[in-house]
């Protein structure tokens, strides 16, 4: 009986000596965790938080211009943004005439919101527990380009007539700094803005970046009123 009870302990301790701890090394395939600060965005909480800050006149009451008529109408359960990035101070704007493959590549180099263009619906979807985000330019929905190629890989195009993982993102918010953070649920890389880019996609949103390290990555939200 001493016997099979020092043995079953002898299997026991060598279970817990193989198995991982809390303290193993993280893995080098997948993002790094959101840094401390930032916090998970839902539906209710977009409306919420941005309800607390600075808003964008209407597009509308302003006389700006709006998507063609007949065009799909938003979602119900949506909040309509313009998106400024902090490392520039630009607002970000669907390039609809830009020629293939690039129609509709997101770029942050609107000095202002002046229309259309640099308004974004963000849908929630209470099943993913992610938004997609719809252009008011071409009322298309924001994709991440996974299979272009080079420093193009993973950059962000208004292309999409449904949604999908390509067009799903998690929204963080971090609100001690009040700035916003995009992560594509297609690679689990964090949009960043491509400051040091040239030509024309200088200021194109690429998700390609394992964690959020700063500017880059940082966005503020202006919800649209009207």
């Amino acid at each position: 009986m001493t016997s099979a009870l020092l043995s079953l302990s002898a299997l026991l301790t060598a279970s817990a000596l193989a198995a991982p701890t809390a303290a193993a090394a993280p893995r080098n395939d997948g993002p790094a965790a959101m840094s401390e600060g930032w916090e998970t965005v839902h539906g209710d909480d977009l409306a919420r938080i941005t309800g607390n800050g600075e808003s964008i006149p209407s597009l509308s009451a302003t006389g700006r211009s709006l998507p063609a008529a007949g065009a799909s109408a938003v979602a119900a359960e949506s909040e309509t943004m313009a998106l400024q990035s902090v490392r520039n101070g630009k607002f970000t704007a669907t390039e609809r005439n830009y020629a293939a493959p690039n129609t509709g590549v997101l770029r942050a180099r609107s000095a202002e919101v002046t229309g259309a263009w640099e308004g974004f619906a963000f849908e929630w979807h209470e099943d993913t527990q992610t938004f997609a985000l719809k252009s008011l330019a071409n009322n298309r929905y924001v994709a991440v380009e996974g299979n272009y190629p080079g420093n193009t890989q993973n950059i962000l195009r208004a292309r999409s007539t449904g949604t999908g993982t390509w067009e799903r993102f998690t929204l963080y918010h971090n609100e001690d700094l009040d700035r916003w953070a995009l992560q594509s649920a297609l690679n689990g890389r964090f949009v960043a803005m491509e400051n040091s880019y040239t030509g024309s996609l200088q200021y194109a949103l690429r998700a390609r970046s394992m964690e959020v390290t700063g500017s880059w990555e940082q966005f503020v939200l202006y919800k649209i009123e009207g």
